[in-house]
């Protein structure tokens, strides 16, 4: 008869653990919910559904194998759970090109090692590249619509100063930590 409980909890081998996370997807609601009172100690809630419980299951599978959510992000996760707007440390790749529309101008500046591009020119800052754009000061990364303003949400129009809304600024997100945790549920 052939073992029906989990491998060893002690192996990172991925091939291992990608063939235990195959075998609980194709497991019943039946072994799913014994399966969660090994993995969890209780039993679980009757609101899951099977794939919730499954998704569980094999998360905390590849959690113990591979380790946890490091603290930063826990903690941005709490925050976010609060409802709270976590200011994400945005790094910009050299490489990215950051365009403003300003004053029926387009402006496009380019993303360097040693600083920005603009113009032909390179700068330190983007805060520099905006004052030169502008002739006043103002914050770079606020006015490439990196940074949104005190008390507005991030998609509403940055430019308080006369500028025509930022609207040609693109930003590419990844998905949450819990999606790519779980992706290999969808891809089976």
């Amino acid at each position: 008869m052939p073992n029906s409980g989990p491998p060893d909890m002690a192996s990172t081998d991925p091939t291992v653990i990608e063939a235990e996370i195959d075998r609980i997807r194709s497991l019943g609601l039946d072994k799913l919910r014994k399966r969660w009172q090994m993995t969890f100690g209780s039993i679980p809630p009757r609101a899951l559904t099977k794939d919730l419980i499954a998704r569980m299951i094999t998360y905390r599978l590849q959690e113990e194998a591979f380790g946890g959510l490091d603290r930063a992000t826990i903690k941005l996760l709490d925050r976010l759970a609060r409802g709270e707007k976590a200011e994400l440390n945005r790094r910009l790749k050299a490489g990215t090109v950051l365009v403003r529309e300003y004053q029926g101008e387009r402006h496009t500046v380019t993303v360097v090692p040693d600083g920005f591009v603009w113009r032909d020119t390179t700068y330190a800052s983007l805060s520099m590249i905006a004052r030169a754009i502008t002739g006043t000061a103002w914050n770079g990364p606020r006015f490439f619509g990196l940074r949104a303003v005190e008390g507005r949400a991030d998609d509403e129009d940055v430019s308080d100063r006369g500028a025509k809304p930022n609207r040609s600024v693109r930003r590419r997100t990844s998905g949450s930590a819990a999606q790519s945790c779980m992706s290999r549920l969808d891809n089976g």
